[in-house]
């Protein structure tokens, strides 16, 4: 999420306003609750993939994805004993129907968790000075503030995504969406690309769990000396064994963000290791999304919500900042992002951005890439591409 420093001719003024019964109020992220192909709408199935789940750390893995596996070489019945851990390029699932996760129960300890790095992506000069003078000025840095504590009475659906890269082990950010095809029973999560696949050199990730409300009472790291499993991951692991991204993150996505950044979005289906309810009604929580992609003129605030890692942060405690959002342009041929002010750094990819509506708290973008003095953030614009991925998810695997 971090990069080398972008020129720019100036950053715009630090902008102080009211929210008067609105996006401080209206985000205390509860409010919903109950207790490869081109990336268009109709080949938005091209981009989800399967995974295989199971209930006693055994991998069973349906008949037609093992063979699919067979051809890359390789051994299902080894998968869960660290197969896994072959990222052989010839052996890295890189097609969407060749992605699988297999729950492997226990993986997913609290020091395996505490371990994971922040998973960044980096913005280049270049990058930053293709957009033909289309960005808006370079926001004011806004100081990321900590979420109150508890975090399930402060923000349910937020929580940290957990994967393994060639690298080790990674993490990021995602937040719990509703189900518009099953409503109060949502097991969606919704993330960011590059935190569930490696874009256009590379392959989908593995192992990937989604914790929320992580560290629920924000406690230390000297406090989580011996925590158990149960303090840090209050409601549980939840494995992704569906998971669907962006063609373009996965045509054009690359270590910098690249030209994949502004589709930089993924959506994950989860399954507990154990539980009988759906994940929304388990948290309390779920967020709408808003594909509306409102021109960032017509928003006065959006708020990003993550659990950053990289220093000075360490991955422990959730945290947000609410900007007025602008502009930022990597090509003329990529649709704008939105970018706010906001000193987070790695680790709060793929948290989500809301903005408050008509009364009704909504995610709208996800962070994506940032500079590397950690002064801003950028998500895409979540429009009719985004929509059909999120549709067909539901739609094909929301009921499993």
């Amino acid at each position: 999420m971090r990069s080398t420093r972008t020129p720019v001719a100036h950053r715009r003024g630090r902008r102080r306003f009211l929210l008067t019964g609105g996006l401080l109020a209206a985000l205390t992220l509860s409010a919903t609750a109950c207790e490869g192909a081109d990336d268009t709408k109709a080949d938005a199935s091209a981009t989800t993939s399967q995974a295989a789940g199971t209930g006693d750390g055994k991998v069973r893995v349906p008949s037609e994805i093992a063979d699919k596996l067979s051809k890359h070489g390789i051994d299902v019945d080894d998968w869960a004993n660290g197969g896994w851990q072959d990222w052989d390029k010839d052996k890295w699932l890189r097609e969407a129907k060749d992605f699988v996760n297999p729950v492997i129960e226990g993986l997913w300890k609290p020091e395996r968790m505490r371990s994971a790095k922040e998973a960044d992506k980096t913005v280049t000069t270049k990058d930053a000075i293709a957009d033909q003078g289309v960005s808006d000025p370079e926001p004011a840095p806004v100081e990321a503030e900590a979420e109150k504590t508890p975090y399930h009475e402060n923000a349910a659906p937020v929580g940290k995504v957990f994967f393994d890269t060639p690298e080790g082990t990674a993490v990021c950010s995602g937040t719990v969406i509703t189900d518009v095809n099953h409503p109060g029973k949502s097991n969606l999560v919704w993330t960011a690309g590059h935190c569930v696949h490696a874009g256009g050199e590379g392959g989908w990730y593995r192992n990937i769990v989604f914790v929320p409300a992580y560290n629920d009472l924000g406690r230390t790291e000297a406090q989580l000396g011996d925590a158990t499993a149960a303090e840090l991951a209050p409601y549980g692991n939840w494995w992704a064994d569906w998971a669907s991204t962006s063609n373009g993150w996965i045509k054009g996505g690359s270590d910098t963000g690249g030209a994949g950044a502004a589709y930089d979005y993924a959506v994950l289906h989860v399954t507990p290791e154990a539980s009988s309810k759906s994940l929304e009604e388990t948290v309390g929580g779920a967020l709408d999304v808003d594909f509306s992609a409102p021109s960032a003129t017509e928003v006065d605030a959006m708020g990003a919500w993550g659990y950053p890692a990289a220093e000075p942060y360490n991955g422990l405690k959730m945290f947000k900042c609410i900007d007025r959002p602008g502009r930022l342009s990597l090509s003329p041929s990529l649709p704008t992002m939105y970018r706010i002010g906001c000193t987070m750094t790695g680790g709060s990819s793929g948290g989500g951005w809301f903005r408050t509506a008509g009364g009704e708290t909504k995610l709208v973008s996800n962070t994506s890439i940032g500079p590397a003095d950690n002064t801003w953030l950028a998500g895409p614009q979540l429009g009719q591409e985004a929509q059909a991925l999120y549709e067909n998810m539901s739609r094909t695997y929301g009921g499993r």
